[in-house]
């Protein structure tokens, strides 16, 4: 344990000799350094209850949150949000009040300079008269998909600090659908196109975005065709056993080493390589319980920071309470997370 703790505080201070900011104008440019980031998650609390009373059974993230990731370095945002608040009729208009939420979060953050992901945080479904159904079901449509991103590429369009907007988080288990998340991501992509040909789109993977199962379940996504050529990836990966991130076991039971994100990674690393794309990990995180995780963690942040590939922490945000991962500080302190997140801020690349 000793020598893994020396070698996690020689590494935390040789990536922050690399942690110089890149000029904004680099943000979205394939040779230039990306930020590291977060989740501000709060906006999709509450499923259970859609819409929901705001302030009650969700939130948004205030200026103070995004002052203090800013002042850590942690420069990009990704904020989950529900599809159902943000158009509660199908093709029909986005609700005003819930859109202004969302924009006043990116507003304060370009005063920042600060940048935010915009994550349709669905899993592929929605509900619909009450009944959570897959998208290319009967009752939600692929053009009802698009439609809800073609309104909100039109919203957001004036703004310069979207760093994407995020299609979907996790798409799973899409057999039972009419469609492929190959298709409905086409459609999406094509909506946005016809009001925006400036910002990036951000590509979830479909099996929850999973890194490592990536060239199995998401070899596809290669093939989608945006006529602006800014597409952008997103994987996601957790080093418990299931690699879903709810660590319910200790660091030993979940048979976690110090190499886990790194092997889970990579397969999506190679991914991009080969085809020349750009990547992000939307979401990675990990207890508070046992510093061998931050040793993990570590070794994660550092292989994506070589490989040029840049990822946002989940989670953060004002509702977390005692949660085991949270990034939110404790009275004014600092989490253990952060001592190894907050020494990666930029890819070298």
């Amino acid at each position: 344990m000793k020598r893994a703790l020396f070698s996690l505080a020689i590494t935390l201070i040789a990536s922050t000799l690399f942690a110089h900011e890149p000029a904004m104008s680099n943000i979205n440019d394939k040779s230039g350094k990306q930020p590291f980031g977060v989740n501000l998650a709060g906006a999709e609390f509450a499923e259970g209850h859609l819409p929901g009373e705001y302030g009650v059974h969700y939130t948004y993230p205030k200026a103070g949150e995004l002052d203090y990731f800013n002042s850590k370095g942690l420069r990009l945002i990704r904020l989950p949000f529900k599809w159902e608040r943000m158009q509660p009729e199908l093709k029909g208009a986005l609700d005003p009040m819930e859109l202004e939420r969302l924009k006043n979060v990116v507003r304060e953050a370009e005063k920042r300079n600060m940048y935010v992901i915009l994550d349709l945080h669905n899993y592929g479904r929605r509900f619909v008269d009450g009944k959570k159904v897959l998208i290319g079901s009967p009752e939600l449509s692929v053009a009802d998909f698009a439609d809800f991103w073609k309104r909100m590429a039109t919203e957001m369009k004036g703004f310069s600090n979207i760093y994407g907007h995020g299609l979907m988080n996790e798409p799973h288990d899409m057999e039972a659908s009419t469609s492929s998340w190959f298709d409905m991501a086409q459609q999406a992509i094509n909506a946005i196109r016809t009001v925006d040909m400036e910002k990036t789109i951000i590509v979830g993977g479909d099996d929850w975005s999973s890194a490592e199962r990536w060239p199995q379940q998401s070899d596809t996504l290669k093939h989608l065709h945006d006529p602006a050529h800014n597409l952008m990836f997103e994987a996601h990966v957790y080093f418990d056993d299931n690699a879903s991130g709810s660590y319910k076991g200790t660091y030993d039971e979940e048979n976690c080493t110090p190499l886990t994100g790194v092997k889970r990674v990579k397969p999506f690393v190679a991914w991009l390589k080969e085809n020349d794309f750009r990547g992000l990990v939307g979401e990675y995180g990990v207890p508070d319980n046992d510093p061998r995780w931050l040793v993990t963690a570590d070794r994660f942040l550092a292989y994506l920071q070589r490989n040029g590939i840049n990822a946002t922490y989940w989670a953060a945000g004002p509702w977390w309470g005692k949660h085991k991962m949270r990034l939110t500080p404790d009275k004014g302190q600092d989490r253990p997370q952060m001592q190894v997140v907050g020494q990666y801020l930029y890819t070298k690349k």
